[in-house]
């Protein structure tokens, strides 16, 4: 089994430089309750310092060429590669999520990082013929691609390594600045890759990795000296800052509401190996988490008897032991909204609807409303 970390006071990063400011912030392993290090929650004197050498940083970050880009994202990902153990196990310890999926996780953002180097070389423009008609005959046309400007990122818990790596490592390809927000339930491990960020030769200021409160993030959204708005997390909240973020682009990835139909012609042994894991993967804590099973009726009985069985022999237990299957979810909260939804998730029988897992109110209104129709 992995052997434990301790990272004690861990410095956020500001402006290109790693700094001991704002609230202290406890980061909390969710399987055991102990403190996996303290780091820091930016306020808003952190995140305007960060703001300004970003603006300041993007003139010379839009000028820098293909190679300096690629050269700093390859040095990115190879410390990843190297570093690959111990960023899983600081993983595991900060998110709660399985040894094995952190590990995959980290593979993950090796290869985003590797992947936006190869596009830092692609993404410049290109050139097209024009001679669609005789008018144009000998005439060509050139695209250029610019970069957009200052970014904010904001990151989700779910995968804090990699998701973040998705807006850091694209802007940086672009030629831009960018100023992440990762979520403060698990900022260490982007915290960790701002120190490789930090040995490249990209200008200081270019980038800033800032744990922040909610407010605080608040400010980035409404600022207009960012030009695009990257955020990743419920759509709730996403929707809210689309509206609230005045002329700047907005990017966003919001949360699914996955459903799966199993029918008569299926593979029953490799849709329950697939459901199982696209149910219990991370507790549940995924974007793309199967949150509806609907199954054809002739084949229920046998399907539900196989399921069953082989959720019976997920593995719960400690995170950091590689056989583990299931870790403990994020915090208490979490739990006690999965406990309500379990509640509302009660079978309902009306009609000719027997076996159904509702996932939400408004959907268990739906179907309530669509079988009391007269046939």
């Amino acid at each position: 089994m992995p052997t434990a970390l301790r990272t004690g006071h861990v410095p956020i990063y500001v402006a290109g430089r790693f700094e001991e400011s704002g609230t202290p912030l406890d980061v909390v392993n969710p399987a055991t309750g102990d403190v996996v290090g303290t780091t820091f929650q930016a306020g808003a004197a952190e995140l305007e310092r960060a703001t300004v050498a970003a603006v300041d940083a993007f003139e010379a970050t839009r000028r820098l060429a293909s190679y300096e880009r690629r050269d700093a994202l390859a040095h990115v990902a190879a410390c990843i590669e190297r570093d690959a153990d111990e960023l899983a196990i600081l993983l595991t310890q900060e998110s709660g999520k399985p040894i094995r999926d952190a590990r995959v996780e980290v593979a993950r953002g090796a290869l985003t990082f590797r992947t936006a180097a190869e596009e830092a070389l692609r993404i410049n423009g290109e050139w097209l013929p024009l001679d669609w008609s005789a008018a144009n005959r000998g005439r060509h046309g050139i695209v250029r691609r610019y970069a957009i400007g200052p970014i904010a990122g904001i990151s989700p818990f779910n995968f804090p390594l990699n998701l973040a790596a998705h807006k850091v490592a694209p802007a940086i390809a672009a030629g831009c600045s960018i100023v992440l927000k990762p979520p403060s339930k698990d900022p260490l491990s982007m915290l960790r890759i701002a120190h490789y960020i930090d040995e490249t030769d990209l200008p200081k200021g270019s980038v800033s990795i800032l744990p922040m409160d909610r407010p605080t993030g608040d400010r980035m959204v409404s600022d207009d000296r960012f030009k695009l708005l990257s955020f990743t997390g419920s759509p709730s909240i996403g929707w809210k800052m689309k509206a609230e973020a005045g002329r700047k682009k907005v990017v966003l990835e919001l949360g699914g509401n996955a459903g799966a139909i199993v029918d008569e012609t299926a593979d029953l042994d490799w849709a329950v190996e697939r459901l199982t894991q696209g149910a219990f993967a991370y507790a549940g804590q995924v974007c793309i988490s199967v949150q509806r099973i609907y199954v054809v009726r002739e084949i229920y009985p046998e399907f539900a008897r196989r399921f069953v069985e082989r959720v019976g022999r997920v593995t719960v237990g400690d995170p950091l032991d590689p056989e583990t299957d299931l870790g403990p979810m994020l915090d208490e909260a979490a739990v006690e909204r999965t406990e309500r939804w379990v509640s509302e998730a009660r079978p309902v029988a009306t009609g000719s609807v027997r076996r159904c897992l509702w996932t939400s109110r408004a959907t268990r209104q739906s179907a309530r409303k669509r079988h009391s129709r007269p046939s």
